[in-house]
């Protein structure tokens, strides 16, 4: 008698699988008629450096299969970490997703996207049959890349990739047993901090604002009018003791009005102060954001975000519906 064999978890199957990060692309061509086709693919691999190949796979199922079958030209587009709402556009079904979209003409009228991480113009070599998908390998006639992070997808959903420094992996060791070097997370954002706001802290000097009170003015930017308890969300774990003080500072300057409620708005002295200082740090921030890099940014914004829920769970944004 033979053994039944062990039924196969394809849900957990597709999880395994989700564990390897991808890369995020998307497929271009033309159909029989001209018209531009599409998709989102994140099965693209290479094949071969010579002669240059790179493969993709497609479902037997998707509505575009024929158009591929029948082929001679299709581009790859590695997606750059800012395209995300474009990898969703072209995932979709059921819509013109070339709408308002810049193109430009490549090998074999291809249409090529702009703004990608890496192009790859090629010419259709192989086409095989890979259980429920049939694989495209394709030939690459013409390539050019960018200096752009690209958009990654892991376990079903997006994610971020950045460039590791040599010494991420190796800090030195520090000489006094048990103390912590600069690969401790404290230094890491006290030094971080401190280097920014060193950019911004001599505007705060000109305006005679110190930090808790820039926080607070800031704060009050969010909403025309702050209640109490609106105000401890934005500041929790920040100025949680010095806030009354800070309030009581700038409205002793004209910068802020409480009426009987406790609730604070600006005043239109104190309105065009927080624009100032704001414009500035947003100047400070738009340099540092040239140097890393939009995806390098993208991603450190995201786990400090992570950071901030980890650390307090029930932190609240103002700026939320």
């Amino acid at each position: 008698m033979s053994e039944a064999a062990p039924q196969f978890d394809a849900a957990g199957f597709r999880k395994a699988l989700g564990s390897f990060a991808t890369g995020v692309t998307i497929i271009t061509s033309r159909d029989g008629a001209g018209a531009p086709v599409g998709l989102t693919v994140n099965s693209f691999n290479s094949v071969s450096l010579s002669p240059p190949l790179v493969l993709w796979s497609l479902a037997e199922t998707s509505n575009s299969l024929s158009i591929f079958r029948a082929a001679t030209h299709w581009a790859v587009h590695v997606l750059a970490t800012d395209q995300e709402a474009l990898s969703g556009r072209f995932a979709r079904r059921g819509e013109d997703k070339f709408a308002g979209v810049e193109v430009e003409a490549g090998v074999g009228d291809v249409p090529l996207l702009r703004g990608c991480s890496a192009r790859f113009q090629c010419r259709t070599a192989f086409q095989y049959q890979g259980g429920d998908h049939v694989i495209f390998v394709g030939e690459v006639l013409a390539f050019d890349r960018a200096e752009t992070a690209p958009l990654v997808f892991h376990a079903g959903r997006y994610a971020h990739a950045t460039r590791r420094e040599a010494s991420d992996s190796a800090p030195r060791n520090a000489w006094l047993e048990g103390s912590f070097n600069e690969g401790f997370l404290g230094y890491l954002l006290g030094r971080g901090h401190l280097q920014f706001f060193a950019r911004v802290r001599p505007l705060l000097a000109e305006e005679k604002l110190s930090d808790e009170e820039f926080y607070l003015l800031s704060t009050l930017t969010l909403k025309q009018r702050l209640e109490n308890d609106e105000i401890e969300k934005g500041l929790q774990g920040i100025s949680d003791e010095s806030r009354g003080a800070a309030l009581d500072a700038l409205h002793s300057r004209g910068l802020v009005q409480v009426d009987a409620t406790g609730a604070c708005q600006l005043t239109p002295t104190g309105s065009a102060c927080a624009l100032r200082l704001i414009s500035a740090a947003k100047a400070v921030e738009s340099q540092i954001i040239d140097q890393l890099g939009a995806g390098e940014a993208a991603a450190l914004k995201s786990l400090l975000n992570r950071l901030i829920h980890v650390l307090d769970p029930k932190v609240e944004a103002l700026w939320s519906e």
